[in-house]
């Protein structure tokens, strides 16, 4: 299964992709409002008034009133808000109401109720980890060397297929012959470390004979011999012509499963990995933008550029089709990570510029109170109104960018 560019819109009426959509597209909803949620509860908590919670922008489809609420539905689903009263101090607010307006609290109150919606997209990203730890497994994203299948033989690779020749009585089968297990974690190969399974595959193919394979079983290391055979391969860098080269008939471990308590220190460890691979993602927009273009204009769309929530949900609808609920799940608590993210960004208006600004405030009156100065007045917001539109305009174009190409020339998944 590999991601491709394909026409989306083909006339594939198949019951499970629809459903996988729904379901993917029904997941980001979910996230949203669970993300407003975070901000009313914070905010309640520290006794700010809030008087309007709602998902979806434009028309109003319904809303009700609980207590001085307003909850509701609105008819474009691009997002949501929880309107909170005196989110800065050039907002008008009732005198009575003055000290429940947010710029009244505490920093520390204001920085929590400003980080809580991403807190829960982080909190949502964590608990889709955790039951895929317990149900289909965390996937092996980082290249460990641990064994998930034993062959039954090796053999050799047919040069036009590239497929591996069936098995014939008498064939060897090393790794088996040698007790290894899957599960078991291979992290040298005749004395070379191996921290990644590329590093066994190239250490394997240079060996011959007997050769010693040093593996982690449930926590124990040992060491094991494994007689090393000789087949004819294709080269890994995709050159032409067979080889010869050393296997033991083992295959990649692709998932990793975990029983009770076990699951929760796994998880973790995992969204470090996730939030590492989120930041890096980041970095890398602008150079991935002059492939969006291209994809656009009839190029070759390529697999490692952004995608819209509508690209997601075609991508979840096809995980769905191809019972690829842990790439679904994957994908679902990817993009929790990624928005949780990318809401922190020190940029109005986004969660995280409202906090810069908040804590630029504390920092400042900090540095004046040790000057034996007063503290200074609030941040005039018009004054970044300039970078805020430049903001704007810049993410409203990016989004605008990757929807068309999802639209026009979607990444697709083939079996």
């Amino acid at each position: 299964m590999s991601p491709q560019a394909t026409p989306w819109l083909k006339g594939n009426d198949d019951v499970a992709f629809v459903i996988g959509v729904i379901l993917f597209a029904l997941g980001i909803g979910i996230s949203i409002a669970l993300h407003e949620l975070g901000h009313l509860a914070a905010a309640k908590a520290f006794k700010m008034k809030v008087t309007e919670y709602f998902v979806g922008f434009g028309p109003k489809i319904f809303s009700f009133r609980r207590g001085e609420t307003e909850y509701g539905l609105k008819a474009i689903p691009a997002g949501g808000y929880c309107r909170i009263i005196g989110m800065t101090a050039l907002e008008e607010v009732e005198p009575h109401e003055t000290a429940r307006a947010m710029y009244n609290k505490p920093v520390w109150q204001r920085v929590i109720v400003l980080s809580a919606g991403s807190l829960v997209h982080f909190i949502l990203g964590f608990l889709i980890l955790l039951i895929m730890a317990f149900s289909l497994g965390l996937p092996n994203i980082d290249g460990r060397a641990s064994v998930g299948v034993i062959s039954d033989c090796v053999s050799d690779q047919n040069p036009e297929t590239g497929q591996l020749v069936p098995c014939a009585p008498g064939d060897p089968s090393p790794a088996r012959d040698a007790g290894i297990q899957p599960g078991d974690e291979i992290i040298a190969v005749g004395g070379a470390a191996t921290p990644l399974y590329t590093d066994v595959l190239e250490q394997t193919r240079d060996a011959e004979g007997p050769t010693e394979f040093t593996i982690v079983r449930d926590g124990t290391e040992q060491t094991v011999t494994v007689d090393v055979a000789t087949v004819d391969r294709l080269p890994l860098d995709g050159g032409e012509g067979l080889e010869s080269v050393g296997a033991i008939g083992l295959g990649q471990a692709a998932t990793f499963h975990y029983d009770g308590l076990a699951a929760v220190p796994a998880t973790l460890d995992f969204t470090g990995t996730m939030f590492v691979e989120t930041f890096q993602r980041l970095l890398e927009l602008p150079e991935r933008i002059p492939a969006l273009f291209t994809a656009i204009f009839g190029g070759e769309r390529d697999v490692n550029t952004p995608v819209s929530v509508v690209g997601a949900s075609i991508i979840g609808g096809d995980a769905v089709e191809q019972g690829l609920w842990e790439l679904f799940l994957l994908l679902l608590a990817t993009l929790n990570f990624f928005v949780g993210v990318f809401n922190l960004l020190p940029l109005l208006p986004l969660d995280g510029g409202h906090i810069a600004v908040n804590v630029y405030e504390r920092v400042r009156d900090t540095v004046r109170g040790w000057r034996g100065k007063p503290r200074g007045g609030p941040v005039d917001y018009t004054k970044l109104l300039p970078l805020t539109y430049a903001a704007v305009f810049v993410g409203g174009a990016f989004v605008l960018l990757t929807l068309t190409a999802d639209i026009v020339n979607p990444l697709r998944l083939t079996p």
